[in-house]
């Protein structure tokens, strides 16, 4: 006989996510000390890391403003810094000449590397000593769990079916 799996309650979920979100502020909270990011505001490298994802290596300010915590008007006006700054460029839309889509320079692909790099280390120092591999791995597997389910609202919600 098959067991229905229990529904969380409402406390566990809300102490889960408390758990969640109070651990991501204390990573960002020493990450944002890291001496890597007096060259590059983190909020602008989370720019240059999330444009070097994306195939090709261009795409539109929307698409880019889905993977940011930030306004769309915010995005805007650090794009024209970051610009500015020669570590992004805009070209008219493949296919649809009113549109316009970002790329990083050559410049901003070494200095997304270059902090990059850096930041993947400092994570390291954080986290490495604090959980074992399985659960650096079971930790992963959980985070790309709530992401897709909440960017996949057929997932997140049977009844769409």
């Amino acid at each position: 006989m098959d067991q229905v799996p229990r529904r969380p309650s409402v406390r566990l979920t809300a102490e889960a996510w408390e758990a969640l979100f109070r651990a991501q502020v204390a990573v960002m909270r020493r990450v944002r000390q890291d001496p890597v990011f007096r060259e590059l505001p983190i909020l602008e490298y989370d720019v240059l890391f999330n444009l070097s994802r994306h195939p090709g290596g261009w795409t539109r300010l929307h698409q880019l403003n889905e993977q940011l915590l930030i306004s769309q008007p915010s995005l805007s006006r650090m794009v024209d810094r970051l610009e500015r700054k020669g570590l992004i460029q805009r070209r008219p839309a493949t296919g649809d000449q009113r549109g316009i889509e970002l790329g990083l320079t050559e410049q901003g692909k070494a200095l997304q590397r270059s902090i990059g790099s850096e930041h993947v280390l400092r994570i390291q120092e954080l986290m490495g000593p604090l959980l074992s591999v399985d659960e650096l791995e079971q930790l992963r597997a959980i985070s790309k769990k709530i992401s897709t389910g909440l960017d996949n609202p057929r997932l997140n919600n049977p009844e769409l079916d």
